[in-house]
């Protein structure tokens, strides 16, 4: 047997290990990107889905007991009755400042909202800059006696892990929590949803008077086919680094 045909097969071998370990590792890559490739479809449904929610004409909002997030979250809904305002939940929150890139300091305000049926729902009338924290200073945007609210409905917020916990002792809310809110300012049953009001005032108050609603952006991060073609760039490296390995290992043989 001559030397040469015994080398390429000693050289082969030598490559087997190599081999199977980047066979492994491209196959992680490859089925990452097409993971990527199939949650950037399911993001793009669902962004289609909220957008077409939330422009669609307000409807009375689902009986608590029929609530389901998934299939009711951002629904266009309409409601009638009284605003509390004396039990009113100040939320600590950001929202778009009049510099782009910038945001402004502030909070959501909470308000208990009873429905001509008895039933009480909270509603998140809006976004008030730290300097107006006092209701007293807001008196022209309060809204006294019967009215409509129309808004998108939430499900109620959960504290993230970078999020401060609230101290309802204090009043220092972080997060738009409805069961502990509600509790809180002693309010009973509530329903387990929220309601984003839009930005449109009641009849009467002012378009410049706080809280500002309509802060809700639907506008969910999409960025599935950036992550795809990072994890198939990657393994068309890896695949090029083996070609590179291979062939010098087998010319050095």
């Amino acid at each position: 047997m001559s030397p040469e045909p015994a080398a390429r097969r000693g050289a082969f071998r030598t490559l087997a290990a190599p081999g199977i370990a980047t066979l492994v590792c491209l196959a992680i890559l490859l089925g990452l990107g097409t993971w990527q490739l199939t949650r950037k479809g399911e993001k793009e449904a669902l962004i289609a889905r909220i957008v077409e929610r939330s422009r669609a004409a307000p409807e009375a909002p689902p009986a608590p007991a029929e609530w389901q997030p998934a299939r009711d979250e951002f629904r266009h809904v309409a409601v009638a009755g009284r605003f509390d305002n004396g039990a009113e939940t100040l939320v600590h929150g950001l929202a778009p400042g009049t510099v782009p890139g910038r945001a402004r300091q502030g909070f959501y305000v909470i308000t208990p909202f009873k429905r001509d049926d008895g039933s009480v729902v909270l509603v998140n009338r809006g976004f008030v800059p730290t300097e107006l924290k006092r209701r007293e200073d807001r008196a022209d945007g309060l809204v006294e006696g019967e009215t409509t609210v129309t808004g998108l409905l939430r499900a109620s917020e959960t504290r993230g892990a970078f999020v401060p916990e609230s101290d309802p002792v204090k009043g220092e809310w972080f997060t738009r929590d409805v069961p502990a809110i509600a509790a809180a300012r002693g309010l009973g049953a509530v329903a387990p949803y929220l309601i984003e009001a839009d930005a449109a005032k009641a009849p009467g108050v002012p378009a410049t008077a706080w809280p500002q609603g309509g802060q809700l952006r639907v506008d969910l991060p999409n960025n599935h086919m950036q992550y795809a073609f990072t994890w198939f760039g990657i393994a068309a490296c890896l695949i090029g680094v083996f070609a590179v390995f291979a062939w010098g290992r087998l010319r050095a043989r």
